[in-house]
This record gives structure tokens, C-alpha cells and sequence, in this order.
């Protein structure tokens, strides 16, 4: 994926139950299962740091409710060129 990372993708290594749907569902592939085991002695998820679209097809398919939590990041702040109006930015 090219351009800055659009959301940022939280896992709670202990709610997650290693199922893999989240990192197989992934359009920009940016979830894997780590190899450390987690409290359940599975593979939990983990978000790569980059990549992330904030889609959140990685939430709607957990099976584990509160295992995921995705958040859209705002989009960068483009400054105005000279002569436009402010109404013309929104």
C-alpha cells in the first residue's frame, strides 16, 4: 500500500483466541499471528504497524467480541492555496 496508514488497529492479546479470520480477511495484509502463545495457549493477532486501511473487515469478522478495535485516523491536514476561500476546503 502506498501513501500513510488511513487507521491503526488495536488487539487485546488476552480477549484474542488465535483464530486467524482477522489476518485472513485483511485486504491490506497487515495482521499476522505472532508466535508467542497468549494466556489461552494460542497464537494471538497482531497489527503490523502499517498498512492499515481502517476498513475494519478485521472487527466485523471476530468471532471474539472486544478482541478488536480499529480506528480511522484522520486524513492529513492539506493547507489552503492562496486565494481560496476557507468554504472552499469543506
Amino acid at each position: 500500500m502506498s501513501g500513510p496508514a488511513r487507521g491503526n488497529i488495536l488487539i487485546s492479546v488476552e480477549e484474542c483466541k488465535g483464530c486467524g479470520l482477522c489476518v485472513e480477511s485483511c485486504p491490506p495484509e497487515c495482521l499476522l499471528l505472532l508466535p508467542e502463545l497468549n494466556a489461552y495457549g494460542v497464537h494471538p493477532a497482531h497489527y503490523t504497524g502499517q498498512g492499515c486501511t481502517g476498513c475494519g473487515i478485521c472487527f466485523y469478522c471476530c468471532p471474539e467480541p472486544g478482541a478488536i478495535t480499529v480506528y480511522r485516523l484522520a486524513p492529513p491536514h492539506k493547507p489552503l492555496a492562496q486565494g481560496d476561500s476557507h468554504a472552499a476546503a469543506l
